[in-house]
């Protein structure tokens, strides 16, 4: 066996299972609410998201496909993102089911709704941390030759966040502490953030 194995992506990986979201993982899950114009809710986990910026504070996530939450981004400018922690991982799971534009996902899901204070789309109630964010930019992603991707960055920018009591210790948020829940690879696998995972490390000087 040769002790690296090399593909060109455009040519296809030749593997059982494309490796590029196993090896760019865990990931954090953009689980994310909005409001349509006609004033449909959705709810979707997007496994491209991430955290862009502190100041101010950007998060951002990909729609591989012009899918119901970048319609509504765009329509309203305007989505929360709402943690998933181990208790609600199912919850996320089922909100991922393909259904028809106007399906209530929280419905689905079987969650709850809060409402927001500065934004339309309601946040998942249950969740220990909810992001408002406004539309700052929607980007349509391209290849290094320039020809456009079926895919959609949508950017936002955190105007207000709520997270439960309990999970500040001494006004730190505890990140291990809250069973965050990530996307990793394959088909089916994610992972549990948790206390013997953890280990520190300062910058230098």
């Amino acid at each position: 066996m040769k002790q690296t194995y090399f593909y060109e992506p455009a040519a296809g990986h030749g593997l059982k299972h494309d490796p590029f979201n196993a090896i760019i993982g865990p990931r954090p899950i953009g689980w994310v609410s909005t409001k349509g114009k006609d004033g449909s809710v959705n709810l979707a986990p997007y496994s491209f998201f991430n955290g862009f910026c502190y100041k101010p504070p950007i998060i951002g996530f990909s729609s591989n496909g012009e899918k119901d939450s970048l319609r509504n981004a765009r329509e309203t400018g305007e989505f929360v993102w709402n943690l998933v922690d181990r208790k609600l991982a199912e919850a996320m799971n089922q909100s991922s089911a393909a259904a028809p534009y106007g399906v209530d996902e929280f419905e689905l899901a079987g969650m709850e709704k809060a409402p927001a204070r500065l934004v339309a789309p309601p946040m998942v109630a249950r969740a220990g941390v909810n992001f408002e964010c406004r539309v700052s930019d929607i980007v349509r992603l391209r290849g290094w030759r320039g020809e456009p991707a079926l895919a959609w960055l949508v950017l936002g920018e955190v105007v207000g966040v709520h997270i439960k009591s309990a999970l500040l210790k001494d006004g730190v948020f505890d990140t291990f502490g809250s069973q965050v829940v990530l996307r990793a690879g394959g088909p089916s696998a994610y992972a549990e953030i948790g206390t013997q995972s953890r280990f520190d490390m300062w910058r230098p000087e």
